[in-house]
């Protein structure tokens, strides 16, 4: 299968390296900077899951050099969405379906806009990785997941031929029947986890210390459950415990990548993150107070 990964960041580097090991054609669409890098320094994974590397990716900063692909796997950060419209278009054109694995829900609706609603798939991932100087993905976390799913019954064959690879990749791939659901559980979580911990400046062991500190993160998971209701997704009070008990039994040191892109001054999500909870919030009245206060308190810090 032909794999084009656009943002060869932690996650796209992460999961496009995999896939590679597991025998797929993979291409990165990167910026001329990190193509540089790649050219440089290859691309290495270094992880309890297994160390991997690909000396002499393939690597183009021009989606027309691509001549066909079967799946791009879209790994973005959420500012950067606007600036990948176009190359995605091209190669949703030549045939290929785009596999967004970004935090929030707004995206979904935005390609699907500009690409069609067959061509986009739905999709989510739960690791903790960064980069280090030579732009090789650390690996952090024991869990490795890659969730996706048809959001239309005419993608369940494609989504069953990406289980098949999948499988055989060197990570936890999960073919939901109920993507939109999972889109949601892990909006919640992420908008919780990457809120206190950025918000505060601290790892999560350090949250759980505090009591009152810890609550807030419950609070906002409350709050995103009434959102995904209001959308029609039917997250229940048994899903918030799951994502309070996952807050409890990570490590201590532990942290989001939000957090880590603050302590290193880089961009932060925060508008596409809790500034999207807010605005799909106001189309429906509903008022989201936790949500609201560690939006203004990261605000600041959102500019590199």
């Amino acid at each position: 299968m032909k794999v084009v990964i656009v943002g060869a960041g932690a996650l796209g580097g992460y999961f496009g390296a995999r896939l590679h090991e597991a025998g797929a054609e993979v291409t990165f669409l990167v910026r001329e900077k990190r193509a540089v890098q790649l050219k440089e320094h290859g691309l290495q994974i270094l992880s309890k899951q297994g160390d991997y590397t690909i000396k002499n990716p393939n690597v183009t900063s021009d989606p027309n050099n691509i001549p066909e692909a079967d799946l791009v796997l879209a790994g973005v950060k959420g500012y950067h969405l606007d600036g990948i419209l176009e190359p995605l278009k091209v190669l949703s054109d030549k045939g290929a379906y785009v596999l967004p694995v970004l935090n929030g829900i707004e995206h979904i609706e935005l390609l699907q806009k500009h690409l069609g609603n067959k061509a986009v798939l739905g999709g989510l991932s739960f690791i903790i990785a960064t980069l280090d100087n030579k732009g090789h993905v650390i690996h952090s976390s024991d869990f490795h997941d890659l969730i996706f799913g048809p959001l239309y019954t005419e993608q369940t064959e494609v989504c069953e031929k990406l289980q098949a690879l999948f499988t055989k990749a060197n990570f936890h791939a999960i073919n939901s029947e109920n993507i939109l659901e999972e889109l949601w559980k892990k909006y919640s979580f992420i908008n919780a986890f990457s809120g206190i911990t950025t918000a505060t400046n601290l790892a999560i062991g350090e949250i759980r210390e505090q009591p009152e500190t810890f609550q807030i993160a419950k609070e906002l998971l409350k709050e995103m459950k009434q959102l995904a209701n209001a959308y029609g997704a039917e997250l229940k009070d048994e899903h918030i415990k799951e994502a309070e008990k996952k807050l409890i039994t990570l490590k201590a040191e532990a942290t989001s990548s939000m957090h880590q892109d603050r302590r290193k001054g880089l961009h932060l999500e925060l508008e596409h993150l809790h500034g999207g909870a807010i605005r799909l919030a106001e189309k429906t009245g509903i008022n989201l107070p936790y949500t609201k206060a560690i939006y203004g308190i990261i605000k600041p810090f959102e500019k590199a």
